[in-house]
């Protein structure tokens, strides 16, 4: 009998136990989402669409905190440097993630061994748009007033080495033309000084551009993506123009700072799929014009290096530089 009891007595302390190392991980405090843009960019429209599910989620404030410059760099490393506890996150880019350690020398941090991959969010298509002043009605137009006028037009990006940066320069690449390159500190300040006529021409991201084009501050010529934007049906893609060389998608992952519990990840990587399975996060991000797409961490890490070589041939290839 005591033998029973005693086994009964481990049996039910050991329930407890069990159940504590079981039970999910959750977050203690508020949570900074990091878009290392200004707000009204594509990466910043979808975090905060994220982050609106997160929070109710999650059961903590989810704050988006736009920190801006350097090509993203400074809102990257502000992550990187953050406690790996849960209490911050950050909206990678192609750009920021892959693209920026062939670019900058002394980075002073490597994003995929200092940050942690939690899961994919979104890829969206480019779309090549013009000030309305440009005399240009279609890309063919639009080519032939850049090769009669060689380096005399210019784009803006959200800066160096951001996918606004590369997807005009892999364009000029296929299209053998020559324009300048202005960046700035994010899209929104870039596609203002385009409305403004500072700059004439951007291959920014749909979700960014569509309220302009909609209004008629600039003109849309061409997308990237491998079929026709149901937000833009009658603008062709590259490879209808021919230039297929010019296809190019973009992409945002959420990540993490190193050494962030697995607990944690396996958390936020849960929230993130629920939240992009929900019809009304699909549809809001499909009226902004990006495709929510949700990944294991362990998915996101061998695209991400896949990504990252990539890159390197185009940034080499293209000779981008940092300027």
């Amino acid at each position: 009998m005591k033998a029973t009891r005693r086994t009964l007595l481990a049996a039910t302390l050991a329930v407890p136990t069990v159940a504590r190392a079981q039970a999910p991980w959750a977050p203690t405090r508020p949570i900074r989402f990091v878009v290392p843009f200004p707000a009204g960019g594509a990466t910043d429209v979808v975090a905060r669409v994220l982050a609106e599910r997160l929070q109710e989620t999650l059961g903590q404030p989810v704050v988006v905190e736009n920190r801006a410059g350097a090509g993203g760099n400074i809102g990257v490393e502000n992550v990187v440097r953050s406690p790996a506890d849960g209490g911050a996150i950050l909206m990678g880019t192609t750009g920021t993630l892959t693209v920026n350690p062939h670019l900058y020398a002394n980075l002073g941090f490597d994003p995929l061994r200092d940050l942690a991959p939690v899961s994919m969010a979104f890829t969206t298509d480019h779309v090549l748009i013009v000030n309305p002043q440009v005399p240009a009605q279609t890309v063919q137009d639009f080519l032939a007033l850049v090769r009669a006028r060689p380096g005399t037009l210019s784009y803006g990006s959200a800066g160096s080495g951001s996918s606004t940066h590369t997807v005009p320069e892999l364009f000029k690449l296929a299209a053998r033309v020559e324009i300048q390159h202005v960046p700035y500190r994010g899209s929104a300040p870039a596609l203002n000084d385009l409305v403004a006529g500072t700059v004439q021409v951007m291959l920014d991201q749909i979700p960014s551009a569509i309220g302009q084009i909609r209004g008629g501050q600039v003109r849309a010529l061409a997308v990237t993506g491998a079929r026709r934007s149901a937000l833009l049906p009658d603008v062709p893609t590259m490879a209808e123009i021919g230039l297929p060389d010019a296809q190019a998608t973009s992409w945002g992952a959420v990540m993490a700072p190193a050494g962030m519990p697995v607990p944690a990840i396996a958390r936020f990587n849960a929230a993130i799929r629920d939240a992009l399975a929900q019809q009304a996060v699909k549809d809001r991000l499909a009226a902004a014009g990006a495709d929510g797409v949700s990944s294991t961490p362990e998915e996101l890490a061998t695209f991400l290096r896949a990504e990252s070589t990539k890159w390197a041939r185009v940034v080499r290839e293209a000779r981008i530089a940092v300027n």
